[in-house]
């Protein structure tokens, strides 16, 4: 008998199930609206102008790899074990806005990661070897319900712990934030000490967002009990087309003085998925005390990974260090962004012209890629077997899969689903 005979067979991941699924469906009128990356009007992976013009002219990230590929130092030896030292400044500049008098950053501690997966796990460990780790109560890490499917699993297995306790944030019934659950929840009954995760922008699955003054109030709530807060920044600049919009409550509780963490991704924004470029930041009381948190997390990632791939992030780094491709790196996220908003304007037209049953004005509110379209699991299992449509069983839509060509096919497959 093997050794490894007790261990339980572990369930299919649900997503990159539906994945191979639709790889495998032969039909031609077939949708994927569940991956949570973008894609172009012909919803295929669409390589950013910016990054082509590192890696191959005349478009951005080739511009980008052509500086990379021109460096006569370019070498393939480790990075520093904190990661590439530009990554990380454009990385802060992105999420907390450019140093200033009031703030200079230097209690700003990052690492390099890997991508954004990286940087919740580091987080998540680094937490619970640290805040959530003192005498006395029994601390608890609160997580949005509902969130990013990893999140649950990430803190089960890196902080096994760590009691996981949810916060409303959803109102099914009226496909909206819950506002006063999360607010009570969080003045009521999380505890000095806990952990809070915050989606920072373009909430994954939901896409509801808080506005300034409810975050300005949650900000307030999470100073005067005492909450550390883990911000899961993965979307930055996918929300409104915005950086510094997208960053609000960041940078609004870097205005507060408070000491809350940062998991930050390139993924999304920069379009490079599989090269695997995050970070964590990690805001501290002073720098004095940033400088032992990078030691530690140091420490942490040189016994998993010693230092993180250095590809990608030198594409980042080129991206983020130079005024041209920055430029051009905002109006490729203002593409993005308006494709994104012009197929929830198409949807929903087209559900109102067909009259299909039910509420969809939140289609037209919600930001980011997703959102929840308020479809049963049962009724996304038809949609996929009957009309080819693929959706998370949640009833996830990430908008991306849309396409002028496949809009309308959608809307009539999820008005027929509706009208059974």
């Amino acid at each position: 008998m093997s050794v490894f005979a007790d261990i339980p067979q572990a369930a299919p991941d649900v997503a990159f199930s539906l994945v191979a699924a639709y790889k495998e469906d032969p039909s031609d009128r077939k949708v994927d609206l569940c991956p949570g990356f973008y894609r172009d009007e012909n919803a295929e992976p669409w390589i950013l102008p910016c990054v082509r013009k590192i890696t191959n002219p005349p478009d951005i990230i080739r511009q980008a790899k052509d500086i990379i590929h021109a460096d006569p130092d370019l070498d393939h030896e480790h990075l520093p074990l904190l990661g590439h030292p530009g990554l990380l400044a454009g990385g802060r500049k992105m999420a907390f806005g450019p140093p200033s008098p009031a703030d200079d950053h230097a209690r700003i501690a990052s690492i390099q990661t890997v991508s954004g997966t990286g940087s919740n796990h580091l987080g998540a460990r680094f937490l619970a070897s640290s805040v959530l780790s003192g005498p006395g109560q029994t601390r608890s890490v609160w997580l949005p319900h509902p969130t990013w499917v990893n999140h649950p699993e990430i803190w089960a297995l890196d902080a096994p712990a760590v009691a996981q306790r949810a916060y409303p944030y959803y109102d099914r019934e009226r496909r909206a934030l819950d506002r006063d659950g999360l607010l009570r929840t969080l003045a009521r009954d999380a505890r000095k000490g806990d952990v809070v995760v915050l989606h920072a922008c373009a909430h994954n699955p939901t896409g509801l967002d808080p506005g300034r003054e409810l975050w300005v109030e949650i900000g307030r709530i999470c100073q005067e009990r005492g909450l550390f807060v883990l911000f899961d920044s993965a979307y930055q600049g996918f929300a409104t087309g915005s950086l510094d919009d997208d960053a609000f409550a960041i940078r609004h509780f870097l205005g507060r003085r408070m000491e809350f963490a940062v998991a930050q991704s390139f993924s999304k924004n920069l379009g490079l998925y599989g090269e695997r470029v995050g970070a964590l930041h990690v805001v501290a009381a002073d720098a004095g005390t940033a400088r032992r948190v990078e030691g530690s997390l140091a420490r942490m990632s040189r016994a998993e990974v010693s230092t993180c791939p250095s590809y990608g992030a030198r594409i980042a780094a080129a991206v983020l260090g130079s005024d041209e491709l920055y430029a051009q790196w905002l109006r490729d996220l203002g593409t993005m962004s308006s494709r994104i908003m012009g197929m929830r304007r198409r949807l929903h037209g087209e559900l109102v012209r067909r009259e299909t049953p039910g509420s969809w004005g939140h289609l037209l509110t919600d930001i980011g890629m997703f959102s929840m379209t308020g479809l049963s699991r049962e009724q996304c299992t038809v949609l996929k077997d009957r009309y080819h449509v693929y959706l998370l069983p949640s009833g996830r839509m990430s908008f991306t899969g849309l396409t002028g060509r496949n809009v309308g096919h959608v809307a009539e497959a999820i008005d027929q689903v509706v009208r059974e």
